[in-house]
């Protein structure tokens, strides 16, 4: 698709040519913040706005890339003064606010490594996080902090220093620390492409999350990609960008706040919780034309079968990921919404492997779209053999594959688990026709993916058994038309135990409470056993298959 473009107009999305194929363009000296603000400073363009905060009661704050820079000075200074530098494990726990992107700038010029801790979390998740990685510092809210002030000193026994925006007086307020004179001599100590930049920690099919490590390397290998998901409008010169996906994870941080700033445009953002009407209007107020959406919240949107009838929508182009998207939901956005719709499809520790670019080729409703320029993806049987083109297979790629992670954090086992020879496994299932295109066929392992979330079974299971009205539990994803999967429960009852709606309302809240609110069951069903596998494990593949059997009844 780009063998007749320049050499020029390649390097402008991250492209090399090389012979007949194209490489991913990483410099050794690659720094996230180089990429983002520290660009748009060399540019000349400190005056441009970076970022629009709207607050709760509709009122608005606005960064420029200047003031970013600033502040973000600032606090590294700061962290910097409190012995924090190359090496260190920094918590953002500050949710969807301007502090968050402003820290991840901070973190950039300390050396050090930001850890993504989602609002969401309960205190377990939270705790299992920061008692992973040691981390010592934390920046978090007043609001997401207050109720774990009392806990910390017993639930988090490496914390040092905990900043936190607008403080009530207890510990230091990174509000004003933000807002202080950056020292004079502060000197940066930017690291490089292969040195840490980001842990995120992420569901699997057993234990607790992992902790997957990004060096600075990942924001540059998403170039292409990135380019090509926004249709080749990354730079549009009315371009104003937002999503409602977390800024803790990928699809809110790698694939919509930084590549904004890389193109120099405003992100516009709020802590509002999503809902469609809301969504409609917040779009409208804020002229957003491109945006990142899972295919869930699309679906959301699609209730509304006419919106540019009821409203002044400036949008043009979504990117999708996360969970398949349904051709029905695809002709809505084009045909209803009048945008581009541009799915794409990768994980955590390798992604941007597949996906589409409206502008560049045909997009076929259902189809997660053709490899993009840079990787090499194959689907493969169980002996890591290529499959014919129609024949279901693994999808793979290569252990160089540009996007991959550094690794998993201190857990070398898990990292086996993605290996097959010369491959790097994804344990989802896939066909490629004729022309190049693959299309989504399901997992091979017991990951649910639900609403563009990631959830892994054991942590689930886990929490449930430690509530004393359970006595084993087994959790599988049950098919959803609208969340791709919901969070089924199976659970056999400690004895004397009634499983009524009671327990059912109070176990979900266990769930709610203790680890976050999209991992807590939607369905619980009361059993009287489990069949186990030859290992002595509760079967959930016997799970899954009854329940689809039930379905199919």
């Amino acid at each position: 698709m780009f063998e007749f473009w320049s050499d020029d107009a390649l390097a402008n999305i991250g492209l090399e040519r090389q012979q007949d194929q194209f490489r991913i363009a990483i410099p050794q000296d690659t720094n996230i913040y180089h990429l983002t603000v520290g660009a748009q400073i060399k540019a000349g363009q400190a005056d441009l706005p970076a970022i629009v905060f709207e607050t709760e009661d509709g009122s608005l704050q606005r960064w420029t890339f200047g003031e970013v820079d600033t502040q973000a000075t600032a606090l590294a200074a700061n962290l910097r003064g409190r012995g924090y530098g190359r090496g260190d494990y920094i918590g953002l726990h500050t949710g969807m606010r301007p502090e968050t992107a402003i820290a991840h700038m901070a973190i950039c010029k300390l050396g050090a490594t930001a850890v993504t801790l989602s609002q969401l979390y309960g205190p377990d998740a939270l705790a299992h996080a920061l008692n992973h990685c040691k981390a010592r510092c934390l920046l978090s809210t007043e609001g997401a902090w207050s109720s774990l002030r009392g806990e910390a000193e017993f639930m988090l026994p490496h914390l040092e220093d905990v900043l936190v925006v607008d403080s009530c007086g207890t510990g230091p307020d990174l509000t004003a620390i933000l807002a202080s004179a950056p020292p004079t001599d502060f000197v940066a100590d930017y690291t490089s492409a292969d040195d840490p930049a980001l842990l995120m920690y992420t569901s699997g099919s057993t234990g607790m999350p992992k902790g997957i490590l990004h060096g600075h390397r990942v924001l540059a290998s998403y170039r292409p990609s990135i380019n090509l998901f926004f249709d080749l409008a990354l730079k549009d010169a009315d371009a104003v960008y937002w999503s409602p996906s977390d800024w803790a994870w990928v699809g809110g941080l790698l694939d919509m706040l930084f590549p904004a700033w890389m193109a120099g445009r405003p992100v516009v953002t709020s802590e509002a919780r999503f809902n469609a009407a809301w969504a409609y209007r917040f779009m409208a107020r804020h002229k957003i034309t491109h945006t990142f959406l899972a295919p869930t919240a699309i679906k959301r949107l699609a209730e509304t079968r006419e919106p540019r009838e009821v409203f002044d929508l400036a949008l043009r182009v979504i990117c999708t990921g996360g969970e398949a998207l349904a051709a029905e939901t695809l002709g809505w956005a084009e045909d209803k919404l009048g945008v581009i719709c541009n799915e794409f499809y990768g994980m955590t520790e390798v992604n941007h492997l597949i996906g589409n670019c409206s502008a560049l080729f045909p997009r076929k409703p259902g189809s997660m779209g053709r490899a993009y320029p840079g990787h090499d993806v194959r689907l493969v049987d169980a002996g890591g053999q290529e499959v014919e083109p129609g024949e279901p297979g693994e999808i793979v790629t290569l252990n160089t594959a540009p996007t991959r992670y550094l690794g998993y954090l201190d857990n070398p086992e898990k990292e086996t688990e993605l290996a097959l020879g010369d491959f790097m496994r994804t344990h989802d299932l896939a066909v490629r026709d004729e022309d190049g295109y693959f299309w989504y066929k399901g997992r091979l392992d017991d990951l649910i993916k639900s609403s563009g979330f990631r959830i892994g079974p054991a942590e689930i299971e886990d929490c449930l058994l430690a509530h004393p009205a359970v006595a084993e539990t087994g959790v599988i994803g049950k098919p959803d038309p609208d969340r791709g999967n919901i969070i089924k429960a199976f659970v056999r009852l400690s004895a004397g135990t009634i499983g009524d709606a009671e327990l059912t309302a109070e176990l979900k809240m266990h769930v709610r409470t203790r680890l976050a609110a999209y991992k807590a069951p939607r369905e619980i069903e009361y059993v009287a056993d489990f069949e186990m596998t030859s290992s002595g494990k509760i079967n959930r593949r016997a799970l899954r298959a009854c329940e689809l059997a039930e379905q199919g009844a």
